[in-house]
Formats: structure tokens, sequence, C-alpha cells
């Protein structure tokens, strides 16, 4: 098999690349290249590279700010819904202490 930039190793240079890459020798410059696995990188296919199913940074980021633009929403509407409801709950004991107040008797001097 034919590489586009050079001929497969041979003997002992086919050892050269790492975790199952093809050595390939480019004669022209009397050296030595690999072509790597899929989940592997580096000159020697030394580097294991994690899969990432989003093709590029931008995708990430773009999920990484929706969700903390989301997150940032949630507590900002739980704080309004905890102030309301407080507020609720001072108005209607002040409520009933007026009514208390209306129904009380007040006794004769």
């Amino acid at each position: 098999m034919m590489a586009d930039h050079g001929d497969p190793c041979s003997g002992q240079e086919a050892t050269y690349c790492m975790n199952g890459g093809t050595c390939y020798k480019i004669s022209s410059m009397d050296t030595l290249s690999c072509v790597c696995e899929e989940d592997y990188k580096g000159s020697r296919c030394e580097q294991f590279q994690l899969q990432s199913k989003f093709t590029n940074a931008g995708e990430a980021g773009l999920i990484a700010a929706v969700f903390i633009i989301s997150l940032l929403i949630l507590v900002v509407l739980a704080l309004v819904i905890y102030y309301v409801r407080r507020m609720m709950k001072a108005k209607q004991q002040s409520q009933q202490k007026n009514q208390q107040q209306y129904w009380k008797v007040k006794p004769r001097v």
C-alpha cells in the first residue's frame, strides 16, 4: 500500500508508531511519519484523544452559555417567588391583625 507521502516502513522501523499507527518512511527527507488510528494523535500516535460530539468549540461554548443563563434565570425566578410569597404572608398577617383589632371591644372607663 502506498501512502500519499511515503512508503510503508519495514523491519524495525515498523514499530516506530504507537497504538496501532501505521508507519511510513519519507524517503526525500529520510524520516519516519505515522498515520494514527482515529482515537490517537501526535507525531508517533502517542496521545489519546477523547472523542467529542461537538465539531467545533463554538457549539460547546454556546451550549455552556445557554445552560448558565438558564440556571441564572431559575435562581432569579426562585428569589422572586420567595419574596412575593413572603410579602403576601406579611400582608395576610397584617389583615388578620387589623380584623382582630376591629372586633375587639374596648372596656369602659
